[in-house]
């Protein structure tokens, strides 16, 4: 399985931390993948449609069919909602034909594809076309305080709000309340660590984890293996953390 990440196009480097591609040889039997929880929001081209990956609270299993391309643009966390205008809770864990939000976006980039445009710059012209305005520069600080591993209590108090006015803007912009968020950041930066070769034990300290055996936990409930497979790379296909995905 062949999977390769670009920068975005300058017009959406605030939102989108890469345009990504991925497929399988033809020829070669169909792969299943393993996609992980990183707090990001995806838009999609499978192939067959154009989709928004939701956040997601555990992995997801894509299957790839030999001789189809697809193509995604992989926005921060927090972004795409806003930019979509639908709530982020609205699509957690779900994949949601691009059709069903906005049709007449979807129509366009259908036929862009058929005028023979490729499918990363097709999606560049649905992410510029979107209807919303970008995230509040508050909810930018949500995902960088809790993903720092700030305290939800602390967090929700250096901004000013309650915490449950924390919880609902996090519904919208995340998909989660707070204090999932904060978990599936700090499994994204345990992740990370595990594959730049860091000890297991010594990057359950860095990413602010109790002790090992609490990452053992985390990372079996989020990516369904145990960290040393995040570790050793076996039968991963994609970098991690924002390429985050392993093959069955």
């Amino acid at each position: 399985m062949s999977y390769l990440e670009s920068p975005p196009p300058p017009a959406l480097r605030t939102e989108v931390e890469c345009v990504w591609t991925a497929g399988v040889d033809a020829g070669d039997p169909m792969q299943a993948q393993d996609v992980l929880p990183d707090g990001c929001m995806d838009l999609v081209w499978t192939g067959d449609e154009f989709v928004v990956a939701g956040p997601d609270t555990h992995s997801h299993r894509v299957h790839r069919e030999p001789g189809v391309l697809s193509a995604g643009l992989r926005f921060a966390p927090g972004r795409l909602p806003a930019l979509l205008d639908v709530p982020a809770a609205v699509v957690r864990d779900q994949r949601v034909p691009l059709h069903e939000l906005h049709p007449g976006l979807a129509r366009r980039a259908i036929a862009r594809l058929e005028a023979g445009a490729a499918p990363a710059s097709v999606l560049a012209k649905v992410a510029e076309a979107l209807p919303g305005m970008p995230a509040e520069p508050a909810l930018r600080a949500v995902a960088t305080q809790l993903g720092a591993g700030a305290a939800v209590a602390a967090t929700a108090e250096r901004l000013g709000w309650t915490d449950r006015s924390l919880h609902r803007r996090c519904l919208a912009a995340f998909g989660y309340g707070p204090a999932v968020l904060r978990r599936v950041l700090r499994f994204r930066r345990a992740a990370a660590l595990l594959y730049a070769g860091v000890p297991i034990a010594e990057a359950a300290a860095r990413a602010g984890y109790a002790d090992q055996p609490h990452l053992s936990r985390e990372v079996r409930a989020l990516a369904g293996v145990a960290p040393r497979q995040l570790a050793s790379g076996a039968n991963r296909s994609t970098p991690l953390p924002s390429g985050s995905s392993i093959t069955a």
